[in-house]
């Protein structure tokens, strides 16, 4: 077993530094060695949680295409520009709600610049707003009702009778409180921009034009609005459907009541939807294909098809013995599988991945349905290690040189924020299930 899963985490760690796809590959590759070198007995692929994650991104993708994520950029903008002294609260805020509603925390890209300028403008040190701001936009991938993350958990803890409104009435709250505390750290975070050095030297330098002129807002066509529209409402349905079995449609079947699965609605009513945008927008289909949501979708997907598939294959050859030596510890401190997720999140570089490859040991271990969800907030690691798209992406926003990786890489602008943030969020986790069970 010591052996196997040593080329488990092989695969995982090369597929980390190869990016994109590779995550996804080399988990097929880490297939074939357990199942032609180690003779175990493959699992079935997660086809399920892929088709969810596959409609909801093609309709998040149609929205993009329509023009609705920039029609939130700019209300986002004028926002913050409205509001600049509260900019360190605001952002994350921001963040948080785009990628509550789209399900990717990829969108933030669009509203980090904006980020970056109205706090150099205002004279705020940028790495407050945009350190949170992005910590924000991947606690918020365990509170959107569609995110990958989110379905294949619900997928998980449906045979245990955990609705969709079940996780969410914890992770929300959790998540965003989290996400406040981060924020409360990051407004002191630093010294105050006038008098850091890196800025002081790149004013001097004439790298940094302070006066330059802020851009002009453009009125949103009537087709942005509708698109965000249409999918605002499909959310809304999702959640309702999750939240109350009895209004999903039900079949008699051999003389019992079959309802329709929360899997095959996600995926109709997603589908559905992004038909609707591209009819009543008149959006050409293959611009959907062009956006950064439906790429960074796609890369999901065959994450969770290669590393989740091989991950399960590994725990299912070898359920006796991981339960038989880590089964009373687990369920004694419940915070050591949290440990867990955390670090396979690190290693991941996907909220998805990691609940469907270390999820399925934490049911296998008997760890409850609720305590899962508590310690959901856990696979939200990957901000350890300075290298993911959307932290690399805020450090070369920030035009002052504020927001970096530090002398020895860990002490990075994101790591107290986002330490605090996913802690709180785990800490009211689980006070929130000791309410509710």
């Amino acid at each position: 077993m010591i052996i196997q899963l040593l080329f488990v985490l092989v695969c995982i760690i090369v597929g980390a530094r190869l990016g994109g796809i590779g995550l996804g590959v080399m988990g097929g590759l880490g297939m074939a060695i357990l199942t032609f070198l180690f003779d175990l007995q493959p699992t079935s692929p997660p086809i399920d949680v892929m088709l969810m994650i596959l409609s909801v991104i093609t309709a998040a993708s149609c929205m993009q295409a329509a023009g609705g994520l920039d029609y939130l950029v700019r209300v986002a903008e004028r926002l913050l520009r409205k509001h600049p002294t509260y900019i360190t609260y605001l952002s994350p805020l921001v963040t948080y709600l785009f990628t509550f509603i789209a399900g990717t925390g990829h969108v933030a890209y669009s509203v980090l610049p904006v980020i970056a300028e109205v706090a150099t403008e205002t004279k705020v040190r940028p790495e407050r707003p945009l350190s949170i701001a992005v910590i924000a936009s991947q606690q918020a991938i365990t509170a959107s009702p569609i995110s990958a993350a989110t379905v294949a958990l619900l997928a998980l803890l449906t045979p245990y009778h955990l609705s969709l409104f079940d996780i969410l009435k914890v992770t929300i709250p959790a998540t965003l409180i989290g996400v406040l505390a981060g924020a409360v750290y990051s407004l002191k975070a630093g010294k105050e921009l006038h008098e850091d050095p890196e800025y002081r030297a790149r004013v001097e330098a004439g790298l940094i034009n302070i006066s330059a002129s802020r851009p002009i807002y453009k009125e949103s066509n009537v087709t942005a609005k509708l698109s965000v529209l249409l999918f605002l409402i499909a959310t809304l349905l999702i959640v309702l459907f999750g939240s109350f079995s009895s209004l999903r449609p039900s079949f008699l079947v051999h003389e019992e009541v079959i309802r329709v699965g929360m899997p095959h609605i996600i995926e109709i009513i997603m589908l559905a939807t992004a038909a609707l945008i591209l009819l009543v927008t008149r959006t050409n289909g293959l611009d959907a294909c062009k956006g950064n949501v439906f790429s960074a979708g796609m890369q999901a997907v065959i994450a969770i098809f290669g590393i989740a598939w091989m991950g399960d294959t590994f725990i299912n050859g070898n359920l006796q013995s991981l339960t038989s030596t880590m089964e009373q510890t687990i369920q004694e401190m419940p915070y050591l599988f949290g440990i867990a997720l955390f670090i396979m999140s690190i290693l991941l570089y996907s909220q998805a991945a990691t609940v469907r490859a270390v999820m399925p040991l934490g049911i296998a271990l008997g760890l409850s349905p609720y305590m899962l969800v508590a310690l959901f907030p856990a696979v939200n690691g990957y901000f350890f290690i300075p290298n993911y798209p959307t932290l690399i992406a805020a450090i070369n926003f920030d035009r002052t040189g504020t927001t970096r990786i530090g002398k020895y890489v860990l002490n990075h602008s994101f790591m107290l924020p986002g330490l605090i943030s996913t802690g709180v969020a785990l800490l009211i986790g689980f006070l929130l299930i000791q309410l509710y069970t």
